[in-house]
């Protein structure tokens, strides 16, 4: 029985015909080229790997070299078949990717990558030309654009080094393509010889060893300055914001069980268990306190019978990507106990849910009338942590994949869940100005809420920290009446009149925290100089809670993330401002008494830090001479810019004498940059090898009468354009632009003294045309 064949369908012989006759492509023979072009993409897979922490390489890089495999031996035929198979491909691709882009409408950049790194193996099967090539390292760059955006660690560092090491000889080896260059790459250096002639063409072979190692230390080193250099700026302009995570979680909701604080590194058993979890994090990580901060739960000790004389193992629990720095708050409390804190009211949870079609919580609005600043921050989480989700004070939006969340009466937000490895959030929050003459002007009127919970304290407890209060604030050379200026104050003493310690008294009974602190001890753990700032403000009426979290950070500059680690965690106090808000103040020594927050440049906090680095390598006497002429310098260019500006602010004669000024300057300014223009360029040239300056020579001479040559254009292109601008003197540029391709690409060596006289014959028949 004879087998039907697609080929003599109605409808597809004549297709198939019409394909037949299309004449074959002019394929590409560079075997290096290909295998490099296959390693570059290789290596983009890879960084997407790496990055997101996937597992398409094991998969991808097999397929990907046998398709590149089949290409090579197949690159002579037409290969109808396997195109019409690619296209289907194609297009199932297409479909997988759209229903992974709704199943994922939150962060949609691995989604790409995947629908990018399926297409390039379908797309591999078919590579007979240079433009299918092309195509490749198009992919391979975007693939490395994409894994740059999901990483969040320096592993991606190394990758971007070896992409960047292997495309350049990929971008020689294209270019030579296009000049028809194919064979004799290293035939220069394959000769053994010695000679000083042969050594020349090895040193200026297209892919000579030193010279691409010059050019990638060039790039690097060019590109480190520009990195250095350049302004940072807020990092986020969109509002769908990366969530991951929601698998296990988008199911978890709030509970009887789960309602209250699990802090699985501190509390064991029953209270510790993560009911959504089964208590697995009680059992891992469960070290006495040595992996997480003791402060993360509703009711904390800080004796030496609670935990913060405990010290912890330095480990990274967060990632965080913020628009400006801060203190990422977890938890507050609101009842003074003595020896520690609790939340009075742990059980009053606002829940807030989420619409089933998108991630976003709204949480709550901006309060009082001051000035805020939206702050775009998100976490990743690198090492589990308690249900409470770190943020900058004030948030208003949230980004999280569980169903709902919970608000406590502190402000706090809650999970029904703890937050496991490798989940990431995002949080929207509209923090406060800092206006201190805003704050210094704020009422001290409080509402009954407010003075019923905040300015809670035993009686014996007030009537003695009041005293030492006010014996400090009598120290000041000027009355303090504002409630701000008495907080900035109190702190900045505590600071100054306590020490931190290693060890602390055993209360005696019936001994107070804050009593034992300031009389016996003079000092105390890190935890208990917040402790004291908020009883002593609420001994003299001004409302203070205890607030606990994580501190900025390290910020990784490469990466563009905070490094927070479990030792960043610590407490400080929150102060209430009516019409205003709470504000932030941290007594510790050797912290900053006002924490980070955007009110600090970090347009430039890469130079900033690196000249910190400097410094530190630095004898102080050099590092202070530095910074010495830094600060002259700029109060030299301050004082010329104010007088410039008295002079020409001066009236009308002042205008024109600062319009006279501006245009000589300019003109002085203009003279310099063309004669050191010239005197770079002639240096240029004078390094160059003869062939290579002739070119350059007549390429600045046909550029000086407007005739310049496209960055894209081969310098055979180039002389078969001139041809039709330039008639009379296009056989000269295309003689020279022979000889230059001849000895850049072929090894050939040109008559030097002949094309000087034609050079010099071109640029007395150009001097005769108009330009």
């Amino acid at each position: 029985m004879e087998t039907l064949n697609p080929r003599h369908l109605p409808l597809l012989k004549q297709l198939w015909q019409r394909l037949e006759s299309i004449p074959a492509p002019k394929t590409e023979e560079s075997l290096l080229l290909r295998v490099l072009v296959q390693v570059l993409v290789i290596v983009g897979i890879i960084a997407t790997d790496v990055a997101a922490e996937t597992q398409m390489s094991l998969w991808a890089i097999p397929l990907g070299i046998v398709g590149a495999t089949w290409s090579w031996y197949r690159r002579r035929r037409r290969n109808i078949t396997a195109k019409f198979a690619i296209a289907i491909g194609m297009l199932l691709a297409m479909a997988a990717f759209f229903g992974n882009l709704l199943a994922n409408l939150n962060d949609t950049r691995l989604v790409l990558a995947e629908l990018l790194i399926q297409l390039q193996i379908l797309h591999s099967f078919d590579l007979p030309r240079r433009k299918d090539l092309g195509y490749s390292m198009v992919i391979g760059l975007i693939l490395l654009g994409v894994a740059a955006t999901l990483s969040e660690t320096l592993a991606f560092a190394p990758i971007l080094l070896l992409f960047l090491a292997i495309a350049l000889p990929v971008l020689v080896l294209d270019y030579r393509s296009r000049l028809g260059f194919v064979d004799g790459i290293f035939e220069a250096r394959s000769r053994n010889t010695k000679s000083l002639k042969q050594k020349a063409k090895a040193n200026y072979s297209p892919l000579s060893l030193k010279r691409l190692s010059l050019f990638l230390a060039v790039i690097l080193a060019l590109g480190l300055t520009i990195f250095a250099l350049m302004p940072r700026f807020p990092g986020y302009q969109q509002f769908t914001f990366p969530v991951t995570g929601a698998a296990e979680l988008e199911n978890t909701t709030f509970n009887a069980q789960n309602r209250g604080i699990f802090n699985p590194g501190v509390r064991s058993g029953a209270e510790g268990e993560d009911a959504g979890n089964n208590g697995e994090d009680g059992e891992r990580e469960g070290e006495g306190g040595e992996g997480l901060y003791y402060g993360f739960q509703s009711q904390i000790d800080q004796t030496t019978s609670g935990g913060a004389d405990k010290p912890l193992k330095p480990k990274v629990v967060l990632r965080v990507r913020s628009q400006a720095p801060g203190f990422w708050r977890v938890l507050a409390f609101d009842r003074y106990t003595g020896k520690g804190w609790d939340i009075s009211r742990d059980e009053q949870l606002i829940t807030v849910e989420r619409p089933s079609w998108s991630y976003r919580f709204f949480l709550s609005s901006a309060y009082g009338r001051g000035k805020t600043q939206e702050v775009v921050q998100t976490y990743t989480v690198v090492n589990s942590l308690p249900n409470l989700l770190p943020a900058l004070t004030h948030p208003r939006w949230l980004y999280f994949p569980t169903p709902e969340v919970a608000l406590d009466a502190e402000g706090s937000i809650r999970s029904p869940a703890s937050l496991r490895e490798g989940l990431t959030y995002t949080v929207i929050s509209d923090v406060p100005q800092r206006d201190r003459a805003q704050l210094r002007a704020a009422t001290a009127k409080y509402s009954e809420p407010i003075r019923q919970y905040y300015l809670q304290l035993p009686p014996e407890v007030k009537k003695k920290v009041s005293a030492v209060a006010e014996e400090l604030l009598a120290r000041s050379p000027k009355p303090i009446t504002s409630p701000y200026e008495k907080a900035l104050y109190l702190a900045q003493a505590i600071k100054q009149n306590y020490s931190r310690t290693t060890q602390f008294p055993t209360l005696k009974r019936n001994e107070d925290l804050v009593e034992a602190f300031l009389f016996r001890n003079e000092g105390g753990y890190p935890d208990q100089f917040a402790t004291v700032l908020t009883v002593m403000l609420r001994s003299i009426g001004i409302p203070a809670r205890l607030a606990v979290g994580f501190n900025t950070g390290e910020f990784n500059p490469f990466t563009g993330f905070y490094l927070v680690r479990n030792t960043d965690a610590h407490a400080l106090t929150e102060v209430f401002f009516p019409d205003y808000g709470w504000f932030t103040f941290d007594p510790l020594p050797g912290h900053e008494l006002i924490p980070q927050s955007f009110e600090e440049p970090q347009t430039f906090v890469v130079l900033r830090q690196f000249w910190n680095w400097v410094a530190g390598w630095l004898p102080p006497p050099v590092a202070g001479f530095f910074s010495y002429l830094w600060q002259k310098t700029a109060g030299a260019i301050a004082l010329l810019i104010g007088w410039l500006w008295r002079l020409v602010s001066n009236g009308v004669v002042g205008a024109l004498i600062g319009l006279v000024l501006t245009i000589s300057a300019s003109f002085l300014v203009w003279l310099i940059w063309s004669n050191w223009k010239t005197w770079r360029d002639r240096a240029r040239l004078a390094k160059l090898p003869p062939p290579e300056r002739l070119y350059r020579q007549m390429l600045n001479t046909l550029a000086a009468r407007g005739y310049r040559k496209h960055p894209a254009q081969t310098p055979l292109e180039y002389a078969r354009a001139a041809q039709e601008q330039h008639p009379s003197t296009a056989p000269t540029i295309e003689e020279i632009a022979k000889a230059y391709v001849g000895w850049r690409y072929g090894n050939q060596n040109p008559n030097i003294s002949d094309l000087q006289q034609q050079l010099r014959a071109l640029t007395r028949n150009l001097r005769q045309l108009k330009p």
